[in-house]
Parts: C-alpha cells; sequence; structure tokens
C-alpha cells in the first residue's frame, strides 16, 4: 500500500494506491477537515490536564486491523495455565495507574473522572489485603503450630521445607533431601529414637514415600522401624526378667541443652510433662509396633501383592494386642504403664486378620475374629458391616469333622453331630439371620448418627440376602432381592454394591 506524502511546499500528494482513511487523518491533523464531523478518536473531555493521559486510545488502528480482518491469523485461546498470571497482571497494572492517578489528582477528581475504575481498584486492594492476612496467618498457624515448635529450630526448619516440597510445591527430590536432613539432625542432636517425635518423622516419611507411589520404599521405612521396636521391648522384657536392671540404652538419652537452642514452646513441655516410666515407655512403642504392622500388611496386601507377608504382620498385630491385654488383666498394671490399645484399634486389627483369611477362604478361622471384632464394636453402623462379613463366612463355612470348628461348639452339640447335610442347612440359615440383623442395625440409626456406612451396610445386606436364597434354591426371591440392591446401590453410588449385585445377578441367570 502506498502511504500520502507531504511535499517540501506543504502540499499533500497522493499515490493513486492511496489509503482514503490515512488521508482523512492526514487532512485532519493539517486542520484542512473539522474532525468534529465525523470523530474518528473516541474520548472524553478532561477539565484537568494532569489527567490526561487517561484518555483512551484512537479507533484507528482498530479500523485499520478489522481491514485486513480475512487475512490476519485467528486468535489463539489463552492456555488456562495463564489465567490466574494474566488477571494478577490486570491487577497490579489497576492498581499501577491507581497509584499514578493519586500522585497526579486529587482523590475528588479521580473519583469524578473514573469513578468506576477507582472503586474496583479500592475493593481489588482490600481483597488483596485480606488474602495476604489470612496467608501469612496460614502460613503462620500450620508450620509455627506445636507440632514443629517441639523440635529444636534446625530440625523443624528441615520438617518445615521437606512438608513445603511434598504437600504444596511437589518436588521429590528436595523432599526426600530435607526428610532425610531432619532425620540425620535428629541424630546429631541426640533425640530420643523411641520418641514419638523421631518415630513421626518416620511414619511421615513412610507416608509420603506411599502417596508417590513408592510403596518398596514405604515398606523398607516402616520395617526397619517395626524391627527396632520389637527389638526394644524384647530387651527391656529379658532385662526385667533377669533382675529388674534396666540398661542405659533403653532409656532416652540425657542430653544437656542451652535453652537457646530450644524453642520457648518445647522448654515450657519439658517443664510440664511427667517422667516416663520403663513400662510406660514398653507401652508407647509396643502399641507403635502393633499399628506399624497393621500398616505394613495394608502396604504388602493392596500395592505389593504379598498376601502371606500381609498375613504374618497381621498375625503378629492381633496376638500381640491380645496377649498385652490378657497380661494386664492377670498381672495388674505396672508403675506409669498407661492405657493399652483402645477397643475400636484392636478390633480394627482383628477385622483386617479376619479378611485375610477370607481371602484365604479359610472362613472357619475368619468367624471367631469377626465376632471378636463386633464385641469390641462402638458404632452402629460399623456393626452392621461386621454383621455383614459374619453372614459370608457362615453362607460358605466348610463342612468339618467333628470337633474341628470353634464355630460348630458355639452352634450347640445338635450341630457339632450333624450330618454334612443338616450342618449346611443350619450353616445358611445362621447366614440368613445375620445379614437380617444387618439390615436391621443399618435401618435403625437417624440423624447425625446415620453415617455413609449404614446405607452401604444396607445394600450389602440385601445382596448377602440374594445371594442366600440362591444357595437355597429359591432363584425368584433370589432374583429379587438381587435387582432390588441393584438399584439401591445405584441410588447410594455404591459401585462395589453394583457390582457384587450385578454378578450375583448374572451367576442366577447363568445357573437357571
Amino acid at each position: 500500500m502506498s502511504l500520502a506524502r507531504v511535499s517540501a511546499a506543504g502540499s499533500l500528494r497522493v499515490s493513486p494506491s492511496g489509503s482514503p482513511l490515512l488521508l482523512r487523518l492526514e487532512l485532519i491533523r493539517r486542520g484542512q477537515i473539522q474532525h468534529n464531523a465525523r470523530p474518528l478518536i473516541a474520548h472524553r473531555s478532561v477539565t484537568s490536564p494532569q489527567c490526561r493521559s487517561l484518555q483512551t486510545t484512537s479507533r484507528t488502528l482498530v479500523d485499520k486491523n478489522n481491514t485486513n480482518n480475512k487475512f490476519s491469523p485467528r486468535p489463539q485461546p489463552v492456555p488456562l495455565s495463564q489465567i490466574p498470571r494474566l488477571i494478577l497482571g490486570a491487577a497490579l497494572e489497576n492498581l499501577r495507574g491507581l497509584k499514578r492517578n493519586f500522585r497526579n489528582g486529587t482523590f475528588k477528581t479521580m473519583l469524578r473522572q473514573s469513578p468506576e475504575e477507582l472503586v474496583f481498584a479500592l475493593v481489588l486492594l482490600a481483597a488483596l489485603a485480606v488474602v495476604m492476612v489470612y496467608i501469612i496467618r496460614l502460613y503462620f498457624t500450620y508450620f509455627y503450630s506445636e507440632q514443629f515448635t517441639k523440635y529444636p529450630p534446625p530440625i523443624a526448619k528441615a520438617l518445615r521445607r521437606a512438608l513445603y516440597y511434598s504437600n504444596y510445591n511437589p518436588d521429590q527430590q528436595m523432599a526426600l533431601k530435607y526428610w532425610k536432613q531432619a532425620l540425620e539432625l535428629c541424630g546429631q542432636l541426640h533425640l530420643d529414637t523411641f520418641s514419638d517425635e523421631v518415630m513421626g518423622i518416620k511414619i511421615e516419611l513412610a507416608a509420603w514415600l506411599e502417596k508417590i507411589g513408592s510403596y518398596d520404599n514405604a515398606v523398607k521405612v516402616l520395617e526397619n522401624l517395626s524391627g527396632d521396636c520389637k527389638r526394644w521391648v524384647d530387651l527391656m522384657e529379658k532385662s526385667v526378667k533377669e533382675g529388674g536392671n534396666i540398661p542405659p540404652s533403653l532409656l532416652p538419652p540425657v542430653v544437656p541443652q542451652e535453652p537457646a537452642g530450644q524453642s520457648a514452646a518445647a522448654i515450657e513441655s519439658e517443664q510440664e510433662e511427667t517422667p516416663e516410666t520403663i513400662w510406660g515407655r514398653r507401652t508407647r512403642i509396643l502399641g507403635k509396633a502393633v499399628g506399624i504392622n497393621v500398616k505394613l500388611a495394608n502396604l504388602y496386601s493392596f500395592y505389593l501383592a504379598k498376601p502371606e507377608e500381609a498375613h504374618e504382620r497381621l498375625i503378629w498385630a492381633v496376638e500381640t494386642a491380645l496377649n498385652e491385654l490378657r497380661r494386664r488383666t492377670v498381672e495388674g498394671l505396672k508403675e506409669g504403664e498407661g492405657k493399652w490399645m483402645s477397643s475400636e484399634e484392636i478390633g480394627g486389627a482383628l477385622e483386617s486378620l479376619g479378611h485375610s483369611y477370607e481371602a484365604k477362604s479359610q472362613f472357619h478361622l475368619a468367624l471367631p475374629l469377626f465376632f471378636q471384632a463386633l464385641r469390641l464394636s462402638q458404632h452402629q453402623c460399623h456393626s452392621a458391616t461386621i454383621m455383614n462379613n459374619i453372614a459370608i463366612c457362615f453362607a460358605q463355612h466348610p463342612i468339618m469333622p467333628a470337633g474341628q470348628s470353634q464355630v460348630d461348639t458355639l452352634m450347640g452339640d445338635e450341630v457339632a453331630s450333624a450330618t454334612p447335610a443338616q450342618k449346611r442347612s443350619a450353616y445358611l440359615e445362621a447366614a440368613k439371620r445375620w445379614a437380617n440383623n444387618a439390615r436391621q442395625h443399618a435401618n435403625e440409626p437417624k440423624g447425625d448418627d446415620r453415617t455413609p456406612e449404614c446405607d452401604q451396610a444396607c445394600a450389602t445386606s440385601l445382596c448377602n440376602l440374594a445371594s442366600i436364597a440362591r444357595l437355597t434354591g429359591n432363584v425368584t426371591e433370589a432374583r429379587r432381592l438381587f435387582e432390588k440392591a441393584i438399584e439401591m446401590s445405584r441410588s447410594l453410588e455404591f459401585e462395589e454394591g453394583v457390582t457384587q449385585a450385578e454378578d450375583g445377578l448374572w451367576a442366577l441367570s447363568k445357573s437357571s
């Protein structure tokens, strides 16, 4: 395109292919055309010369771009990841403009000339101030909470960085670096290896490794910690049996620390804490070992496909928990021994071992564990879940010779001496009774006492009743209950219940 040119004498000269739009702009500039007739510049009148910079730009560029719109490339969409940055940039630009306006004019002048922009900028400034205050408060509330202040400052600093790179700005290499640094500092500062603080760091490290999918390394961390706890308990019990002299290696290290090396909260907590006795120390370490082995069983079973390893860890955890409970009942509490595991914790270990036996199709061994877990359960919805497990075990209980099944003894002499067919009928009747009990208990809780577990237990009981009806030959009732279980599970968005009921319905259709 040829542009309009101005000769040295001041006359306007236009090439044949010149743009009429540019010609008109040049004439306006030279004053030969009154631009009021058809303004090309959108502006507002400004009373103060200091505020002329607020005028809007010319429409000339827009009009020029629109003439070649069909030849211009289509605008690319803004990536979603850049939207927050663009919004923040626009906000900062607005604040910069507000700053310039405050510098060049009065508040009243700005309010009169650009009221919308001024109000928006003030609201944005107030919102940013509130957000900054909230972020600062959240930072100090979390990173300077008691979970950090109970550590010496170097360890607390490493832990803050480890958690930052683990949860807030994920970086596996940096996170692992600071987790290791925190543990190394614990050794350098002579912290008690078996304190809740040091063991807590190792457990958090294992949880982070599990989170990022490094299951083998998570297992290694927990296995090492479990082995340390078991060796401590064995050595302590051996020392007590041999004469009661506790070697110094079993006691926490006594390291004089200057107040300057500790936080104020740590010093105050040490002054308020009562000294831990050797038996109280044993209770804490042994309880930690039981919980770690239950967690190890979970990792072995669900992530590493090692059911035998999981089963061994669960057997040790359950036997240790029950033996300790029995010892306390017989011998009584020692000095400063403290409370043992709660009923809910022991019941959870019993259930886990019961499910392990279920996976091995050893239903006769799973049943006594579920009965004990039911006795310890304190929540009605969870009790209904355990009742469903009991119903499943009864329905699939193997026919065994007299005296080899604990359940036969519990059900009475008639079942113990019955024929295989009579035993099978008695097992199915017991299974139906327990499934109905589960459904009844799941329907009873109301209000805040009712949890999603109640609804899921109710749907599961319908599926179990359908399976029992199929085993007894009642095909019509089985089909009705399976369809009802599918409908209820779908309304609850309980995918496991839908799958189980559909599989049962398919097996029923195939057999009939």
